[in-house]
């Protein structure tokens, strides 16, 4: 592996870290790091690497962002407590395990948030096909619609207090609905946490809270879908060299390192803030790919 490869997939790594978690669409952005890098550098991807193996890659360095939304909020989403329980004089010290029921509950809420999700990774197909210009100018809308989205939300919940003020709270009809908005994530440029948030935010959820569920769902979803896909490159036919499994690991690590460090500033940032400099960000960006896209076609 050569030294642009490992610095090409250090740097998708540090994207998958970044935008994973913001509403910006990830996926939309190593996408565009991709096509821009081949509109100006070349093959994004040297010879060192197989012809399917870049969506693989896509949804494999997913899972350590995963790893990092179970290490930030293990207390909250690990069900079981355990309790130590001291004894008297000479007695050998004993744990009790507790289960948590707020923790169980919140569990039933994301398995039935991801009902409606299975609707995604089959939907998600549907984009396969699209050459890189095609890919860039949905991106580019998708931006800029959801950007909108995001504003005008935010501008009409301004002086609304929100119903929902935790996962504790929310209902599972409400779970639902949110899940519902995942199908729409499969629509490159949208972004799954994006998605997620605005439809949290439409059914009256706190921007925390929205947040929060949000990584919770990410955990089965985005577990679900790279297993989806990998399990489909195998039984293709598909097999990783040794430079590919090496290539993984780098791109993994470096996405959990960075997640992590994304996850809570994110949470930092709503606690105090609402959506709309992702909002505005959002817009600049789809603009922006559009005038690229027609300068240089």
């Amino acid at each position: 592996m050569e030294f642009l490869d490992v610095l090409k997939i250090i740097l998708i790594g540090i994207i998958e870290g970044i935008t994973e978690w913001l509403p910006v669409s990830s996926t939309g952005h190593m996408m565009i790091f991709a096509n821009l890098w081949e509109k100006f550098g070349g093959s994004f991807w040297s010879s060192a690497f197989s012809k399917g193996f870049p969506d693989v890659f896509d949804y494999m360095i997913q899972l350590g962002a995963i790893i990092a939304v179970v290490v930030v909020f293990f207390n909250k989403i690990f069900p079981l407590q355990f309790n130590r329980e001291k004894g008297g004089e000479n007695v050998i010290e004993k744990r009790k395990i507790a289960i948590k029921p707020d923790v169980i509950s919140m569990w039933l809420k994301v398995i039935i948030a991801c009902i409606p999700a299975v609707l995604a990774i089959v939907a998600d197909e549907l984009f396969e096909g699209l050459n890189t210009t095609q890919e860039t100018i949905v991106i580019s809308v998708m931006l800029i619609v959801y950007g909108v989205v995001f504003i005008v939300i935010e501008q009409f919940n301004k002086n609304k207090s929100p119903k929902v003020n935790s996962v504790a709270e929310l209902s599972y009809k409400t779970a639902f609905f949110i899940g519902c908005f995942q199908v729409l994530a499969s629509i490159p440029g949208t972004s799954r946490s994006g998605i997620t948030i605005i439809g949290a935010l439409i059914l009256g959820v706190s921007r925390v809270t929205a947040a929060e569920f949000t990584f919770f769902l990410a955990i089965p979803t985005m577990v679900g879908a790279s297993g989806f896909k990998i399990l489909k490159f195998f039984l293709d036919g598909g097999t990783f060299t040794s430079t590919e499994i090496w290539a993984l690991l780098l791109g993994m690590v470096v996405a959990f390192a960075v997640s992590m460090v994304a996850i809570k500033a994110l949470m930092s940032f709503v606690r105090k803030h609402d959506f709309k400099p992702f909002g505005w960000y959002r817009i600049a960006l789809g603009v922006l790919l559009i005038i690229i896209c027609l300068i240089i076609p």
